[in-house]
């Protein structure tokens, strides 16, 4: 039986966290195929991996190059795009495949973050209403397109950072997203890591900056500076 839904993950340097979260994909295998994309790992991502999806890749690193080389070697109508830190919720499948029957040609999920403090809930609070409101999807909200759209819009652009938002503006030309009310639940450790206001700050400033115009690559050279 042929995949549904081409599920690709882009990784690197994983090892730590992988197995369990490849091992939480394997119900939906049944109707989905799994792709893991390696952007040149120096730990054990890759072998750790292989036992637990359809097909591992290696790739050049680039969030934006791994996610086209995957899409290039799926074999399914539905692509999902999806970070190694975020767990997908009960019937996602179903969920992805009922909204493209009803005519969603992209769409993505609300999110959640897997820590109780409530600064948390009232960011992904925020993250869901501003996506919503704008039409915009962030990587973390597990990003699903048709085939048939993700080569209308030509793919993600091979940018340093915002790739999602340049393809969320993209898709749009083409159709509203799909807003998804169940969650995907996506690792706070990012922002626990780096403090969760200069985080904020952080994004904020980057997002505005992509808005009015800031080359990706000089975005990308700021983030990881700061982080």
């Amino acid at each position: 039986m042929k995949a549904q839904i081409s599920i690709i993950m882009p990784v690197i340097n994983e090892a730590a966290q992988l197995a369990d979260k490849l091992q939480a994909l394997q119900a939906l295998r049944t109707r989905c195929e799994l792709l893991l994309v390696d952007g040149g790992s120096s730990d054990a991502s890759p072998a750790i991996a292989k036992p637990l999806v359809d097909l591992v890749l290696p790739s050049q690193r680039g969030r934006a190059r791994q996610m086209n080389l995957g899409a290039e070697h799926a074999q399914a109508e539905v692509l999902l795009f999806l970070h190694a830190d975020t767990r997908l919720p009960e019937r996602a499948a179903e969920l992805i495949m009922s909204a493209v029957a009803q005519g969603a040609a992209w769409g993505r999920f609300d999110v959640q973050f897997d820590s109780p403090q409530a600064i948390f809930k009232l960011i992904a609070y925020l993250m869901n209403a501003r996506s919503r409101l704008t039409g915009i999807a962030t990587g973390d909200q597990a990003i699903f397109i048709t085939r048939q759209a993700f080569r209308a819009v030509g793919g993600f652009p091979q940018i340093a950072l915002m790739e999602d938002i340049a393809i969320s503006a993209a898709l749009k030309k083409i159709g509203k997203p799909c807003c998804l009310k169940a969650e995907v639940v996506t690792a706070a450790r990012r922002w626990q890591q780096h403090g969760i206001l200069r985080t904020i700050l952080l994004m904020w400033c980057l997002r505005l900056r992509y808005f009015f115009g800031a080359h990706p690559d000089e975005l990308a050279a700021r983030y990881y500076r700061r982080l």
